[in-house]
């Protein structure tokens, strides 16, 4: 009969050999991550660049995103001028009375104008797979932690609440806004990002 030790270091042994094989796994996700992000950030870049070559020399907006992820020909959100807007993979700031939708980069915009039609709709707070459904996204825990995170990082800066966990809302004053994209009523309707 084998010792109750014994039994014991085997079951270590095997706890041990899965933590090194995970361990191992997770190195290899992380090192392919890695080069995903760099040839990602590469396409940002390639984006901005000829958006920057595109906009016109007026000052008027043709940005990188003029018409990337607007599936069905949507239109584009009002926004300020290319040196006002937000850049991709931006900070979210803090928000306050007066700083315009545009400090956000398009993602978080399109965000918080779902939020808003929900809101004018008298709807109650939104879950992120519901945001995913909204965006024309798969319903796939990738997609829907994207959004969550966004979500998150709206909510700690102060643009969303959570008033149940899981579901967010618009908070009091953005809410308060109406809508109100650099002080000019949006009156346009903005299709989902298409990724």
């Amino acid at each position: 009969m084998p010792s109750v030790v014994g039994l014991l270091e085997q079951r270590e042994c095997a706890a041990c050999r899965r933590v090194d094989e995970l361990r191992e796994e997770a190195d290899r996700i992380q090192a392919e991550l890695a080069v995903a992000e760099r040839d990602w950030n590469e396409w940002v870049v390639a984006c901005s660049r000829v958006g920057e070559v595109l906009a016109p020399g007026d000052g008027g907006v043709a940005g990188p995103d003029l018409a990337v992820g607007l599936p069905d020909g949507g239109e584009q959100p009002v926004t300020a001028g290319a040196s006002e807007s937000a850049k991709p993979k931006s900070v979210v700031p803090v928000w306050r009375a007066g700083l315009a939708w545009s400090a956000l980069s398009v993602d978080y915009q399109r965000l918080l104008r779902v939020l808003v039609d929900r809101d004018r709709e008298g709807q109650g707070p939104l879950s992120c797979q519901e945001m995913a459904v909204c965006f024309g996204l798969e319903v796939v825990p990738a997609k829907v932690e994207a959004l969550r995170s966004k979500a998150k990082r709206m909510v700690t800066r102060g643009w969303l609440v959570e008033p149940v966990p899981g579901r967010f809302s618009l908070s009091q004053g953005v809410a308060g806004q109406g809508g109100m994209v650099n002080g000019d009523r949006q009156t346009r309707r903005v299709s989902p990002w298409g990724s």
